[in-house]
């Protein structure tokens, strides 16, 4: 496998089998790798700026203390990744209809991002932050959300039932998301 350390890669399209190999401390720019083969390819410490990445293979993928910010990363299933170490940050980004079914992204931090309809099933959210994120039918189902901060985050319907939220923070606004399930109408 190719190892490749300090490289800034700017304006890549591929939507084919992508060069695998290592990837240290390197900077993707403006790439599309909309539907591209990222299977077993290993990112670490790396940073993906405006990037279309929707729809890529991560199967086998390694996710090591990587940055995306502004990138457009629909139906990517976080799940397929390799779980060894995976650790990233999202900012600005839209992952819609992505899944982190049975995954383990602890104190991982989401902002100003869209996660509709993303799939947190099952998932161990604990510790997270969800900052100003749009949650609008996003599915909580025996997801671990302890100590996870949704306080400026919307739109997010949780059922306390089937959800451990030991801790978890949320805006009095937001407290209608707790209720949904109920068909309750709440005034201010």
């Amino acid at each position: 496998m190719e190892l490749f350390e300090n490289k800034t890669f700017d304006k890549i399209h591929t939507t084919g089998p992508f060069s695998k190999g290592e990837y240290e401390n390197c900077i993707f720019k403006n790439c599309d790798f909309s539907s591209a083969d990222l299977s077993n390819s290993k990112f670490i410490e790396c940073q993906f700026l405006n990037c279309n990445l929707s729809l890529a293979n991560l199967l086998n993928s390694t996710l090591r203390d990587v940055k995306f910010k502004d990138c457009k990363m629909l139906g990517l299933l976080f799940y397929k990744c390799n779980e060894f170490g995976l650790v990233f940050s999202i900012e600005g980004c839209n992952l819609s209809h992505s899944s982190f079914y049975q995954t383990k992204i602890r104190n991982t931090s989401f902002v100003s991002s869209n996660l509709s309809e993303v799939d947190f099933s099952e998932c161990d959210l604990s510790s997270s932050m969800l900052d100003r994120c749009d949650l609008m039918n996003a599915k909580f189902e025996n997801t671990i959300l302890e100590k996870v901060d949704f306080r400026s985050s919307f739109n997010y319907s949780i059922d306390p039932m089937l959800n451990r939220i030991k801790k978890a923070k949320f805006s009095l606004t937001g407290l209608a998301g707790l209720l949904d399930k109920y068909d309750i109408e709440i005034e201010s």
